[in-house]
């Protein structure tokens, strides 16, 4: 003990120290009744120290949790406990909850409990910050999902279906997706007149709302609202529109139109939230989402979580609406450019056939032709330029434009390809290309093909499909050259077969592998070409990832002399060629 120390604090400097704090001290007696309290924790419960004494805590403080069952348990083991405890005093507090750390330990007095000692700490603040991150990382997480699940494909009304699906069960009873019917809209800041026409593309709801779902506008149609409608002024504004509808009279100014009210009456719908989908400055649609029966009204953090959300979806969706646009206008292109009115010597019949991959793979630069040459000659083209879109088809409307040229100079095939190749090159096209040209000519009973990078054309003979072995260059575009030129006998009967990768090719399989599925084909060569290249199709399509194109050729009968022999079949390589 240090020299001239107390052996004990007097009550003066007891009192000094215990108000002198800022933490709040009481003492409870074995009946948890306050029998001492300082006024740090009179402050704290709003309420004074003198009004504390011989009162349960409950009675002081009724909205207030004060662990009773742990302090209980504390007064028979002895062992001191550290408790955070929740709730409201009487005191002011900007938190709608407050949170208290304390500690508690047993007061003994000749070896017998006489009481609680109680610290107490408000860390409402820190609790509430904690929380705050907790539930920042759980909208994280949510988002996280959201991107996984909405946005799979390049659809939109697929995206849409996703984005209610997903924001059913997180942010309401009934979600509803909007879309305007050319995917884009100018609308900006400032009042929107007038009816406006929406897309609903996608509808989600609890079965409780079932009956409201049937009598609502359902996907696939068109939907108007009437003007002053929460659309109208989410649009206008840029900014949600949320309403917990006070009365019938706000909700008949939130719907879309007045016809569709007594549903939602019945149903017990109380509230509406209403977010613009908008990217790149452009409005998209709106995602409406509509609560009913226990649901509680929405709140702010409804408002900030449905935002998020949308942000997100909206950006899905203009990549669905780019994309949707460009796939269009390529497919467009190509289509005009495949359709244009040229065809083959009338003594060769032929059939052909395009089909794009699908909605969610962008349209390729494949191509094919067949122009009359003199003497009674067709030359038969099939190519494919590198890469999808826009980009790609315009690319392959040159590249063809340029072959029809050089055909008209009556080259060869090889020489074609070999100033085609140089052409392209230095033009400076960023996109390669493969390209088959075989030059069926029924007089001299041959057909003179070429290979740029392509596939190998193939023959239906009366023993099945056979692969034609022509050497092929490198594809077009790179400058090198070196093209070679086949002659192969043909005569009535067998049928020529040019097809792009799209036909064969599946991802992660070994190309021998693909072309042996075509090989192992068994098709009637007498049969109509028509009807040729669909059971190809048919049988070989399905799955494709990429676009195919298929063009099938055959002398006519009548094209071939009857005092002329058929040719041996074999192969030669011209001199020269």
């Amino acid at each position: 003990m240090t020299p001239g120390a107390q052996p004990w604090v007097d009550e003066q400097m007891l009192a000094l120290l215990l108000d002198g704090t800022a933490a709040g001290v009481g003492v409870l007696d074995l009946d948890l009744r306050y029998a001492f309290v300082n006024a740090a924790l009179a402050r704290m419960n709003g309420v004074p120290a003198e009004d504390h004494i011989g009162r349960r805590i409950a009675d002081v403080l009724p909205g207030f949790d004060a662990a009773e069952d742990e302090l209980r348990a504390l007064l028979r083991d002895g062992r001191p406990r550290e408790i955070t405890t929740s709730g409201q005093t009487r005191a002011d507090s900007p938190h709608p909850t407050r949170y208290w750390y304390g500690v508690y330990h047993r007061m003994e007095h000749g070896g017998r409990p006489v009481g609680i000692a109680a610290v107490l700490v408000e860390v409402s603040e820190t609790q509430h910050e904690h929380h705050e991150l907790i539930r920042a990382r759980e909208r994280l997480e949510v988002f996280d999902a959201a991107m996984q699940r909405i946005g799979t494909t390049l659809d939109m009304d697929t995206t849409c279906v996703e984005l209610a699906d997903f924001a059913l069960p997180l942010l309401g009873d009934m979600v509803a997706v909007d879309v305007f019917p050319k995917g884009h809209a100018e609308i900006g800041r400032g009042v929107v007149h007038g009816t406006l026409r929406m897309h609903r593309a996608a509808l989600a709801y609890v079965p409780a709302l079932r009956p409201v779902a049937e009598a609502v506008h359902q996907p696939g149609g068109p939907i108007d609202y009437q003007e002053g409608s929460a659309v109208h002024r989410g649009l206008a504004s840029g900014a949600p529109v949320m309403d917990n509808f006070a009365s019938q009279e706000s909700m008949l100014r939130n719907a879309p139109n007045v016809g569709r009210l007594g549903p939602y009456l019945a149903a017990g719908v109380h509230s509406g939230l209403l977010v613009p989908l908008s990217a790149r400055g452009h409005a998209i649609g709106t995602l409406t989402v509509l609560r009913a029966g226990d649901s509680p009204g929405f709140s702010a953090q409804d408002v900030v979580a449905a935002q998020e959300l949308a942000g997100r979806a909206a950006v899905a969706l203009d990549s669905a609406v780019h994309y949707t646009h460009e796939h269009a206008v390529a497919l467009e292109l190509q289509q005009a450019l495949l359709n244009e009115p040229r065809g083959p010597h009338a003594d060769v019949e032929i059939a052909s056939r395009y089909r794009p991959a699908g909605a969610s793979v962008l349209v390729g630069g494949d191509w094919f032709d067949a122009i009359a040459l003199p003497g009674g000659r067709t030359l038969q083209v099939m190519g494919d330029v590198m890469g999808h879109g826009v980009a790609a088809a315009v690319a392959m409307s040159h590249y063809r434009s340029m072959l029809r040229a050089l055909a008209a100079a009556h080259l060869p095939p090889h020489v074609i390809l070999g100033r085609l190749d140089e052409m392209i090159a230095a033009a400076g096209f960023e996109r390669a290309a493969t390209c088959l040209l075989a030059v069926v000519d029924p007089a001299q009973g041959a057909c003179t093909v070429a290979n740029a990078g392509h596939l190998p054309p193939a023959a239906i003979l009366e023993q099945g499909v056979r692969l034609l072995d022509v050497p092929a260059g490198p594809p077009l575009g790179t400058g090198v050259g070196g093209y070679e030129s086949v002659v192969i006998p043909s005569w009535p009967g067998p049928v020529l077969l040019l097809y792009t990768d799209g036909l064969v090719e599946r991802r992660g399989e070994d190309i021998d592998a693909s072309l042996a599925r075509l090989t192992a084909l068994r098709l009637p060569r007498d049969a109509s070409l028509d009807l040729l290249v669909d059971t190809i199709l048919d049988e070989l399509g399905s799955g494709a990832e990429d676009d195919i194109a298929l063009m099938a050729s055959r002398i006519r009968p009548e094209a071939w002399p009857p005092d002329r022999p058929l040719p041996p079949r074999r192969r030669r390589r011209p001199e020269g060629g």
